[in-house]
């Protein structure tokens, strides 16, 4: 038995740390350090951190991005997007009574052939109608999908993460009814282009 005890912790001596390293389109920072005794076991690991462990902006908290490890060169370990969530707290505080929540789920395709699951939500000021709320939906469609259709995967998720296709969306729908606020609540890599490094 001590002998049995004695090979766990001597694997444990032998795991070398890795930095992983946010992708390119994320300024290429510091996600954070993770032991592997081989760095090919490291290959499609998930990790998260918040939007404000990238952009050092407080207004970023509530954002929770997971990145998969996609290659390791020397002690670094390089990854790409998987997908963002609203925290649970950030999701509540968005809920109001006698308003309206338009909810859509979207599979898109980037230009360059990555595909995304989004689910896109509008809170509105105040109860709207069944056709409004249909309206809108059709707004949210139409703007994902000509966003996703022009731009590559890179370009996508940074617009996809700070705003500006929420923005986007927020200035054609408020012609419908009037907003609280507009955001992609939810994403996830469904696709990845063969051709990815």
């Amino acid at each position: 038995m001590p002998k049995k005890r004695r090979r766990v912790k001597d694997k444990w001596r032998g795991k070398v740390w890795y930095s992983v390293m946010s992708p390119p389109y994320f300024g290429g920072v510091e996600l954070g350090s993770i032991p592997a005794d081989d760095p090919s076991k490291l290959v499609g690991r998930v990790v998260d951190a918040t939007l404000y462990d990238i952009t050092n902006d407080f207004a970023h908290q509530y954002l929770n991005m997971y990145f998969t490890v996609a290659d390791v060169e020397d002690k670094t370990a390089r990854t790409i997007f998987k997908g963002h969530e609203y925290s649970r707290d950030y999701l509540r505080s968005l809920v109001r009574r006698r308003t309206t929540r338009v909810d859509g789920i979207f599979n898109v395709a980037t230009m360059d052939g990555y595909g995304l699951s989004l689910a896109v939500s509008v809170f509105t000021l105040a109860r709207i109608r069944t056709s409004q709320e249909q309206e809108i939906r059709a707004v949210m469609r139409r703007i994902v999908g000509e966003k996703a259709s022009s731009l590559t995967f890179d370009q996508f998720v940074q617009e996809l993460v700070l705003g500006k296709i929420a923005s986007d969306i927020y200035n054609e729908a408020k012609k419908i009814a009037p907003l609280r606020h507009v955001g992609i609540r939810k994403s996830k890599l469904t696709l990845q282009a063969a051709t990815s490094s």
